[in-house]
């Protein structure tokens, strides 16, 4: 696990690992959501380990034929492009890179070197899913970072609520959300991971607010 993944996300991870998730059968679960839309983008986010073991042009090759638009990879620094990041442009699938608040002007050029898609500001140091960062300083820091690229610059760790999701997308071009999410599913399920409700209608429904949320922002920005 990331040094990053706060206790919601190891959780999920075990509770993967013990379903017997697979990078293969993610790559399926790819496949067939595209069968039936071909347009939402897809990224997978992990760590590099199970590329590396999986092989780094079979999983580009499989990737792509399941219609993967992007990866982030965690822990992949610029100073490893030749491992993925270059092959994965070369495949026609972006590379999305990290920056944080302790990511200087003199750093996220490095940063930004080959990163394609969007960059994902992480709006704070800690573990996932820990307090909202100070949104003043969110915009202050996506301004920096635009003032670097022509890339869309989506924030994340700490949003929970559309209320959240409303302020921050009102200075970022998106927002990305993942420990409230997967609470969402642990939320129902029991003791021995029986579904107590539909995880998917809990997920959709959280989502859906958080989208909203955006939406408002864009709205209110638009005016």
């Amino acid at each position: 696990a990331w040094m990053a993944d706060g206790p919601a996300i190891q959780a999920a991870g075990l509770r993967a690992l013990k379903g017997g998730q697979t990078l293969a059968r993610t790559l399926k679960m790819a496949s067939e959501f595209r069968a039936g839309d071909d347009e939402t983008p897809i990224v997978l986010m992990g760590y590099y380990n199970p590329i590396y073991i999986y092989g780094v042009d079979r999983f580009l090759a499989d990737a792509k034929a399941s219609g993967i638009d992007g990866l982030i990879v965690v822990d992949l620094p610029p100073e490893m492009d030749e491992e993925l990041c270059i092959p994965a442009l070369k495949a026609g699938v972006n590379f999305i890179r990290l920056a944080t608040p302790t990511t200087d002007d003199k750093r996220l050029p490095k940063v930004l070197e080959n990163t394609s898609g969007f960059v994902y500001y992480v709006s704070m140091t800690g573990i996932t899913g820990s307090a909202l960062a100070d949104t003043a300083k969110v915009s202050a820091a996506v301004t920096r970072i635009k003032g670097h690229t022509a890339l869309p610059v989506c924030v994340g760790f700490g949003v929970k609520t559309a209320e959240q999701a409303r302020v921050i997308g009102a200075s970022a071009d998106g927002v990305v959300v993942g420990t409230a999410i997967v609470n969402a599913i642990a939320n129902v399920l029991g003791p021995k991971g029986e579904k107590t409700a539909d995880p998917a209608e809990a997920v959709a429904t959280l989502v859906s607010g958080l989208a909203q949320g955006v939406r408002s922002a864009r709205l209110a920005a638009a005016e």
